[in-house]
């Protein structure tokens, strides 16, 4: 699978982070923008209550389904936002440990948050995306 989004390191800004500062899309391509993936099993029930970690591979998992739903993969996303339920900085960083360990080299713009709260019962992650694959033949 050919991906139409190339990453963007500067060269001037620091290199001591692990994603790339910007996304770009060579045109013409087709966009896919997920709904925030949650940590639900097939039931809707949340997995793993209270350990951050397990949530945040329930809910990489969940989206890599909705991308191959979409035949699109990891490598086809421009962007992320990565919400964690949690105003522990160390909470952030275990669920972006899992979250990286998914993403490979395949380090696309991204932004960690602390929030309050989440949307389902005992949440504590969630992942949203945009991809963008190349146009249909």
């Amino acid at each position: 699978m050919s991906s139409a989004v190339k990453l963007i390191r500067s060269t001037r800004l620091t290199k001591a982070v692990d994603y790339a500062y910007a996304a770009e899309v060579d045109a013409p391509a087709r966009s896919l923008w997920l709904a925030g993936a949650c940590p639900l099993d097939e039931e809707g029930r949340t997995v793993a209550v209270g350990d951050y970690e397990a949530q945040a591979h329930q809910v990489m998992r969940n989206l890599i389904t909705v991308l191959e739903d979409s035949g699109a993969a990891l490598t086809d996303i421009a962007r992320t936002t990565v919400y964690v339920a949690s105003g522990d900085q160390a909470d952030l960083v275990k669920v972006w440990n899992v979250y990286r360990s998914y993403m490979g080299e395949h380090d696309a713009p991204s932004t960690l948050l602390g929030v309050s709260v989440l949307g389902y019962d005992d949440q504590l992650v969630e992942v949203e995306a945009v991809a963008v694959l190349p146009e249909r033949a």
